[in-house]
């Protein structure tokens, strides 16, 4: 399982999740105004989760289904396949 970030972080970009992130694994995609976590990289510590100041981090089985199209986001960024 990974950590996913959503909506919320959409032109908001706040890196408090990459200061904390102990393997780097969180990166800016420009082209969607907004950081992503690489999947692969991950090692679900959740480290992320609680500094988020939009509440945009979420455990991967978490996801709002509102939100869903962001997990395929997270993996496809990185290509990876869910």
């Amino acid at each position: 399982m990974t950590y996913i970030i959503a909506e919320p972080c959409i032109d908001l970009l706040d890196r408090a999740c990459i200061d904390v992130c102990p393997v780097d694994c969180i990166y800016e995609a420009e082209e969607h105004s907004m950081l992503l976590i690489n999947p692969e990289e991950c090692i679900d510590c959740a480290a992320c989760e609680p500094v988020c100041p939009v509440t945009a981090i979420f455990a991967e089985d978490d996801v709002p289904a509102d939100w869903d199209k962001f997990t395929d986001l997270n993996y496809e960024y990185f290509g990876q396949k869910r």
